[in-house]
């Protein structure tokens, strides 16, 4: 396990790809490494006493610049006893750490809720090419009550199951990324939020979006490009970059991205429990 002393090996190995890296610097960046303030640990594995790959060991487990020892040793490390809800990261890192664990204990790791083995990673850095919708803001606590419900479609839809586990959890994560300025939307006139986006992780040059959601009866009308034109400008203000991952069964987002003009710029993959 990592400490505080190792805070800047953990920069470098993290700013080896940071787009693909955005969530767990991210996370660093606001509860550095000590597991007090991050809520997990934080793995290394080491060659010749320098650092080279790490492991997010929390709810999301991440593996980082991880090679086939290392993730041999991560694996040997975690063993049979499963604590996360999910295995997310560099495709061939992730799905390379999962087939490692269910070879070994494959009555803890062998049963997935669900295994999404290409999930392209995309990023733009310079303005959308398709204008931009005006409605689109950033919202406000005046807004929460929608913004929420339309927050716990999304995930429900995206995921599979719902985000509302009864420790109001959810509803606070939501709350917080609206006083943070990192929820976006369209409010109709009746209040009602029909799209929505969220920068779900961030460092100090790169964003991540997440959570996009367009409200069913809205589908089919050609309004999500020109919405998320708005969400990277919006971004744009704060981050040079903004990135977003996509299923690769999506072919209809894909193209939607593309169009907005984002490009790909790697493969995630994540494991769902």
């Amino acid at each position: 396990m990592l400490g505080t002393d190792d805070l800047s090996d953990v920069i470098r190995v993290l700013g080896v790809r940071p787009y693909e890296n955005v969530f767990v610097s991210s996370r660093i960046r606001m509860g550095g490494i000590d597991p007090f303030t991050l809520g997990c640990e934080i793995w290394g594995y080491e060659v010749g006493g320098e650092l080279r790959a790490i492991l997010h060991n929390g709810a999301n487990l991440v593996p980082v610049n991880a090679d086939a020892a290392a993730l041999d040793a991560f694996a040997a490390a975690l063993g049979p006893l499963r604590r996360c809800a999910s295995i997310v990261g560099r495709a061939e890192m992730s799905i390379g750490l999962w087939r490692r664990l269910c070879r070994q204990w494959p009555a803890v790791w062998d049963s997935p809720r669900e295994v999404r083995a290409h999930q392209p990673l995309m990023a733009i850095s310079s303005p959308p090419t398709v204008t931009p919708d005006p409605r689109v803001r950033r919202v406000t606590m005046a807004d929460v009550e929608s913004y929420f419900e339309a927050a716990v479609a999304m995930y429900t839809e995206e995921v599979g199951v719902s985000p509302l586990d009864g420790t109001n959890g959810y509803r606070w994560y939501v709350e917080r990324l609206i006083t943070q300025g990192r929820a976006m939307g369209i409010v109709d006139e009746s209040g009602q939020v029909i799209f929505k986006a969220d920068v779900g992780s961030a460092t100090s040059s790169t964003c991540q979006v997440a959570g996009v959601w367009l409200h069913p009866a809205y589908r089919g009308r050609g309004l999500s490009a020109a919405a998320m034109a708005t969400v990277v400008n919006l971004c744009r203000e704060e981050w040079d970059a903004v990135t977003l991952y996509v299923n690769d069964f999506n072919a209809r987002a894909r193209a939607l991205y593309r169009r907005v003009g984002f490009r790909e710029a790697g493969q995630l993959a994540t494991i769902l429990y």
